[in-house]
């Protein structure tokens, strides 16, 4: 019994681990690439956690060290898999508000700050309900007010347009 609930402990301690330094301990992970997105610090805490606690829980309601292990690591293996599955869901956090510079491409825009031959100007876009201003590069002189259309992104900052 004091093996499970070690085990347990060590799950928790793991847990607040990931809670304060995740980022860390996920990118490690990313070097061996072992599991994907589904494996996390997270994840290996909540299976260790539930292969202890809930091994200590079947040990102690049927005596069986074999049961204790095999109820524990079924549970550690559902409780990891839920946990894996909603760190790599809010990874992946589809979220409208966050505009990615992928996104822009092949958006319509206006020129805000005439573009100039040969160099930048400025221009408005709305991606996903925000307005979003870039710096701007055209292949001609654009005046302020012209409709543009995103043809490719240069930076995080700065797009490539054409005239629509």
């Amino acid at each position: 019994m004091t093996a499970f609930l070690v085990v347990g402990v060590i799950g928790i301690v793991l847990l607040v681990l990931s809670l304060f330094f995740g980022d860390h301990t996920d990118a490690l992970h990313g070097m061996f690439e072992f599991g994907g997105d589904w494996f996390s610090g997270a994840a290996l805490a909540g299976f260790l956690g539930a292969l202890g606690f809930v091994g200590a829980l079947a040990y102690d309601a049927t005596g069986s060290t074999t049961v204790g292990i095999a109820v524990g690591v079924v549970a550690g293996v559902v409780i990891g898999a839920l946990v894996g599955w909603a760190m790599a869901k809010l990874r992946d956090g589809d979220d409208d508000s966050t505009v990615r510079s992928a996104e822009l491409v092949w958006k319509e825009g206006t020129v805000v700050s005439a573009i100039p031959a040969e160099g930048y100007g400025e221009i408005s876009v709305v991606v996903a309900g925000h307005l979003t201003k870039l710096n701007a590069r055209a292949p001609e002189p654009l005046p302020a007010g012209t409709p543009v259309i995103v043809t490719g992104v240069l930076s995080p900052t700065s797009v490539s347009v054409e005239s629509r």
